[in-house]
């Protein structure tokens, strides 16, 4: 019986009968033979589909929009030996903002970058060498904030420095506007080259807010 005879009750009825015979399970059957409105997969189609959606999910961060999935991969370009991520959050007090009626506060995505490396001064020349270098020290910082959904793109994020009761770290706070958490970060507390020919930049576009930077290199007097 093809089931585009049928009238809209005696499909109902049909349907039941079939459900119940079937011991409340789907049975197999002619493909010409399909009701009205139930598309039929191809096996093999279906789970090459399925396993390329999982395939996608997992290159994609949990909790991360698409957006902010293809800002990171952007961001992530470049990255050379003496960098690493980091994203440890320095917690903040609790945020009350005047649009949190209006507008669902969150924190922004973003990706930081630590730049390490030796400091060949006089001093560590004298004391070391290649085959035992000096240890590592903190270089630089690489800020990436993404804010693709700000309200106001026109204004520009902001940031702030605020030293730490430990004189050799300070904290990096970040401000954007709604509907961005403010968001902050521990970093060492030195003394910045903001001069673009070493690196400095501190810009907002297309959605990223970047603050790169590296520390001035001490000078060692005997």
């Amino acid at each position: 019986m093809r089931w585009r005879q049928l009238t809209k009750e005696q499909l109902e009825i049909a349907t039941l009968q079939l459900y119940e015979r079937g011991g409340y399970s789907p049975r197999y059957g002619d493909v010409n033979d399909t009701m009205p409105g139930i598309e039929v997969l191809d096996e093999e189609t279906d789970m090459k589909d399925m396993l390329q959606r999982r395939q996608e999910h997992r290159k994609q961060p949990a909790g991360v929009s698409k957006v902010d999935a293809e800002m990171l991969a952007m961001a992530r370009k470049g990255m050379d030996g003496d960098e690493s991520t980091f994203s440890v959050e320095q917690p903040l007090e609790a945020q009350t903002h005047l649009w949190s009626d209006k507008y669902r506060p969150r924190k922004p995505t973003y990706l930081n970058r630590v730049q390490t490396g030796f400091d060949w001064n006089k001093y560590n020349q004298t004391h070391y060498d290649m085959d035992n270098p000096p240890p590592k020290i903190v270089q630089g910082y690489k800020f990436n904030i993404f804010y693709p959904d700000l309200l106001d793109p026109s204004v520009t994020p902001s940031f702030t420095v605020t030293p730490c009761d430990d004189p050799d770290f300070a904290v990096i706070r970040f401000k954007a506007g709604p509907p961005y958490e403010d968001i902050a970060f521990k970093c060492v507390n030195r003394e910045w080259e903001v001069s673009h020919k070493h690196g400095y930049k501190c810009q907002f576009q297309n959605g990223v807010f970047q603050l790169w930077f590296v520390f001035k290199r001490y000078r060692y007097r005997r």
